[in-house]
């Protein structure tokens, strides 16, 4: 649109007559004016239409929430009476001199102001299209964006290369039947679980790699923590000395989300009324087996030997670090070999156990990732014991017939983090049109 400014502009244009653009977010009529609270992507602004502008009074009485205007004004100072402090062109009003209506819209099926918003999950997932216009909601996906920001601009600083895996896929990456499985020319292919084995060929090539990928898990869950369909961001570097170097960079990853969350959207968690976790300078590290330890001395809950962390000993180990070391971070690791996938590297002294580690925070898992195995001999050993088809994962197991170095990577998921960043209790508030088992968009009972 020729000439339009934005709102966030205004303030550079005292004194000028100016045109905006947006919808309408609050109407007030108040004696012989009429009042205009106007909203564009970058912010909002109170707008008067004053008693001698009989037209624009005339029109103005027709306007409700919502409906799109073009609106042309003077921008003029507030008295110091009336001045806002603490919100955001609190010190300006625009004073309209003419309204072109862009486009009218429906009475709103529910209360959409700042105060009076309040609706379940469900209502609010059914009616997604008006919601994502709320100043709450927006806010989430305002951190979710910064998140996402953040792990690239990290990535790029210490030279990893962005690649974008496949959605399709031959073969199963990390094993089991949880999967979509999709007729392919008539052919049978899959939704990718995970980028991992692109993740690792493309690393043999450019050694330090990420993505950025949709994926998707057939999960028969409906909890308040899985999604089908999640946005993934993973990393892969080569030239490792051990897990250890892999968990030092997933931990600086994180860190400078956090910091660039806590910079850029204050905003949004003073909204949302959002703390973000804290992370000390060294994260707490500790092997499942001292995991289950602390549970059973200080819960009295007797776990140890267990193959994986359950829900209720990821909170409890939570709680214990944060007790004893204020961190709301804990590294774990130390998995059974066969709980993870074929291509997490064992530890050579123990082979039972493997060299990958999970990140929790407040009791959730935020990522998971280890050493990998790089040798084609070795590999080749797991894709008989897991019962792979080598014939489905041909490509990758070509890359290591010609020489992979020391490597391992980390991965999570941008809903999940969100969700936990935020404090929000539904993961499909994280998710800006969230699939599961119950909805593609609409509900499926429908």
């Amino acid at each position: 649109m020729k000439n339009r400014i934005y709102i966030k502009d205004l303030k550079e244009n005292v004194g000028k007559e100016v045109i905006i653009a947006g919808w309408v977010d609050v109407r007030r009529d108040q004696g012989k004016m009429v009042f205009f609270d106007m909203r564009d992507m970058t912010g909002k602004v109170q707008g008067v239409i004053l008693p001698s502008y009989k037209e624009v009074i005339e029109k103005a009485k027709l306007i409700r929430l919502e409906w799109v205007l073009k609106i042309t004004g003077k921008v003029n100072k507030r008295p110091e009476k009336n001045v806002k402090a603490g919100v955001m062109n609190g010190d300006i009003e625009l004073e309209i001199t003419g309204i072109e209506v862009l486009a009218p819209a429906e009475s709103l099926p529910f209360d959409m102001s700042e105060s009076g918003y309040n609706l379940e999950l469900t209502t609010e997932l059914d009616n997604r299209a008006l919601v994502l216009r709320h100043p709450k909601v927006q806010a989430v996906f305002r951190v979710q964006e910064t998140m996402i920001d953040a792990f690239r601009e990290f990535m790029k600083k210490n030279m990893f290369f962005e690649f974008q895996a496949p959605s399709i896929t031959p073969a199963v990456a990390e094993g089991g039947s949880e999967v979509f499985q999709v007729n392919y020319f008539d052919k049978k292919a899959f939704l990718t679980q995970s980028p991992q084995l692109y993740k690792q060929i493309v690393m043999s090539a450019f050694e330090r790699v990420f993505s950025v990928n949709k994926i998707f898990r057939a999960e028969p869950s409906a909890t308040t923590r899985h999604l089908t369909e999640v946005v993934s961001l993973d990393a892969e570097m080569a030239f490792i000395d051990g897990w250890e170097d892999v968990k030092d960079m997933a931990e600086n990853t994180v860190r400078f989300i956090l910091e660039k969350v806590a910079e850029r959207n204050a905003p949004e968690l003073k909204l949302l009324k959002a703390e973000l976790p804290v992370m000390i300078k060294k994260t707490p590290t500790f092997s499942l087996t001292e995991v289950q330890e602390k549970i059973f001395k200080v819960y009295k809950r007797d776990v140890r030997g267990e193959k994986d962390l359950n829900p209720q000993d990821e909170k409890e180990i939570c709680e214990i670090v944060k007790k004893e070391t204020g961190s709301d971070f804990v590294f774990v690791y130390g998995y059974p070999t066969r709980k993870k996938p074929f291509y997490v590297y064992p530890n050579p002294e123990n082979p039972e156990f493997n060299h990958g580690m999970d990140l929790l925070c407040k009791g959730l898992e935020w990522l998971s990732g280890g050493r990998r195995i790089n040798k084609y001999d070795q590999l080749m050993e797991h894709v008989k014991i897991w019962n792979m088809d080598p014939k489905k994962i041909k490509m990758f197991l070509e890359a290591f017939k010609y020489g992979v170095p020391p490597e391992g990577g980390f991965a999570f998921g941008a809903e999940r983090i969100t969700m936990q960043l935020l404090g929000l209790k539904n993961i499909r508030e994280a998710s800006m049109f969230p699939r599961d088992m119950e909805r593609i968009d609409e509900r499926l009972s429908e």
